[in-house]
C-alpha cells in the first residue's frame, strides 16, 4: 500500500476514527494535534471529519551528531528532552555530549511556535480526547515526546495515529497511549517517505492556512 499523498492518508485514518467515535470509543469533546510540518497535511481532513479543533504541537527530534536525521531523543513544548538511552548507549553518546543539539533543537521549536501560535494560548486537553497524528512513524522518537508531554495535560483518551508506521515502533508506543491507530504496518519499513507518491516538504504557509480554517 503506497498514499497518493498526505491528504489522502488522512482521509484514510478519518475514516478509521470516525468509526471508532461512532463505537462510543473517542468520547467528545475531541482536539486533533498535529506534529508539524507534515502531519498537519495528514490531520486537516481528519480534524474536518470530526468536527474537531486542530491545532500544532511543536515536537523536534535529536539528532546523532554524524548523522542529524538519525533520532536519538525528541523535545515536545518546553518539556526536558527525552533521549532514547538504549541508542545512546549503542552510539557511546551521553546527554551532555548532545547539550548543542538540544540548544539548537529547542531554539527551532520555539521559532515555530511563535510562527504557528503566535499569542493564542496552547488549547485545552485535560479531560479530551486528544488525537495525536503525524505522516508516519519511524523510530517514534517524536512520537513518544508528543505522547508524554500530552499525558501530563491528563487527557481522558489519548490517541496516537498515523497512516503508516514502522511495527517495532507501533508496539514500543502501545503503552505510551491508549489507542494507537495506523492502518499500514509494511515489515519492510525503511523510510516514511517510501509509503507516500507525493512526499514533498510541507511549508510553513501550507501549515499556517490550515491552522486558520480552524
Amino acid at each position: 500500500m503506497r498514499f497518493r499523498d498526505r491528504a489522502e492518508a488522512g482521509r484514510r485514518l478519518a475514516g478509521l476514527l470516525v468509526a471508532l467515535r461512532d463505537e462510543g470509543a473517542l468520547a467528545e469533546p475531541v482536539v486533533v494535534l498535529a506534529l508539524p510540518r507534515g502531519g498537519v497535511a495528514v490531520a486537516e481532513p481528519v480534524a474536518r471529519a470530526l468536527g474537531a479543533p486542530l491545532d500544532v504541537l511543536v515536537v523536534r527530534k535529536i539528532g546523532a551528531p554524524q548523522h542529524r536525521e538519525f533520532a536519538v531523543g525528541a523535545l515536545a513544548a518546553d518539556d526536558p528532552p527525552l533521549f532514547d538511552h538504549d541508542t545512546l548507549g549503542r552510539l557511546r553518546l551521553s546527554e551532555d555530549a548532545l547539550a548543542a543539539a538540544v540548544d539548537r533543537e529547542r531554539r527551532e521549536l520555539r521559532r515555530r511556535e511563535r510562527r504557528y501560535r503566535g499569542d493564542r494560548p496552547p488549547p485545552e486537553l485535560t479531560d479530551r480526547t486528544v488525537i495525536v497524528i503525524d505522516d508516519g512513524l519511524a523510530t517514534g522518537a517524536t512520537a513518544r515526546a508528543a505522547l508524554r508531554h500530552v499525558r501530563r495535560h491528563g487527557p481522558a483518551h489519548l490517541v496516537l495515529a498515523v497512516p503508516v508506521g514502522a511495527p517495532d515502533s507501533l508496539a514500543s508506543l502501545a503503552t505510551e497511549a491508549d489507542t494507537v491507530v495506523c492502518p499500514h504496518r509494511p515489515a519492510a519499513f525503511a523510510a516514511v517517505g517510501q509509503w507516500y507518491e507525493d512526499f514533498d516538504q510541507v511549508g510553513d504557509a501550507q501549515v499556517l492556512a490550515a491552522l486558520r480554517q480552524f
